[in-house]
């Protein structure tokens, strides 16, 4: 695969330089593509918990279901992101994992890593720091469900996904795809359908964002960062500091 292709060289490049071996080494995660359809489910909840998954193409999300029925989306997952690491220490599915469109998906066994926690301190260094952002998301996911407002709610997510796609590619404009429909939209919100459309609504009439379907626009970034009380430090800092200082 070409390197400047590879999203997840364009992940790890977030937080620090890359040699040529580091990426080869990347490389290898993205090796046995399996296409993936929208709906598709990774895995389920209590299933053997042996592997990770990098996510080539397309966007997946975590969830749990409720003893109601209702469903809590955990996490969506990005091109270039891995699969799986809070499951590391665990010998079975914490949650499950569901594609939102097509897809391209890589599964590498857990040894596979180990492997690469030998070869590449930098490499490791980097997994780390993903390990603890995820950590990070859901904390901010957490604060928002509790404590925000639905216009807060959706302002902070979408200006959330608009950064994380910016970090894999540099040359997103301010209008960018969101392939989540309004159902899944409420579940990682904590609102119904309803209060979804009504909050686009009322974002679009204050010309915070436009929305055309799965199309998204965010003219004033910095406009939304305030509705949003958005503070983007969990998602902007590297570890080069630390590998300089080592």
């Amino acid at each position: 695969m070409d390197q400047d292709k590879s999203c997840i060289i364009s992940h790890f490049s977030h937080y620090c330089s890359l040699t040529e071996a580091e990426k080869a080494l990347l490389i290898e995660l993205e090796e046995s593509p399996t296409d993936i359809k929208a709906g598709s489910l990774l895995w389920e909840i209590d299933a053997p918990a042996n592997e990770f998954c990098t996510l080539r193409s397309g966007w997946a999300y975590s969830y749990r279901h409720l003893e109601n029925g209702d469903r809590q989306i955990l996490e969506v997952f990005l091109p270039g992101d891995i699969i799986g690491l809070r499951e590391f220490a665990f010998s079975r599915r914490l949650e499950n994992v569901r594609m939102i469109t097509d897809g391209v998906v890589c599964h590498f066994p857990h040894k596979r890593m180990l492997e690469l926690f030998r070869q590449s301190l930098t490499l490791t260094s980097v997994m780390f720091a993903i390990g603890s952002r995820h950590q990070a998301l859901l904390t901010e996911r957490l604060v928002n469900l509790a404590r925000r407002s639905a216009r807060q709610k959706m302002a902070h997510f979408l200006h959330e996904m608009y950064l994380r796609l910016r970090q894999t590619n540099h040359d997103i404009s301010e209008q960018f795809r969101l392939p989540l429909s309004q159902e899944q939209l409420a579940d990682i919100l904590g609102l119904s359908p309803v209060h979804v459309s009504r909050t686009f609504s009322a974002l679009s009439e204050d010309g915070l964002v436009f929305r055309d379907r799965h199309n998204v626009t965010i003219p004033n970034l910095k406009a939304l960062a305030t509705e949003g009380e958005f503070d983007d430090c969990y998602l902007t800092d590297n570890v080069r500091p630390l590998l300089i200082s080592a």
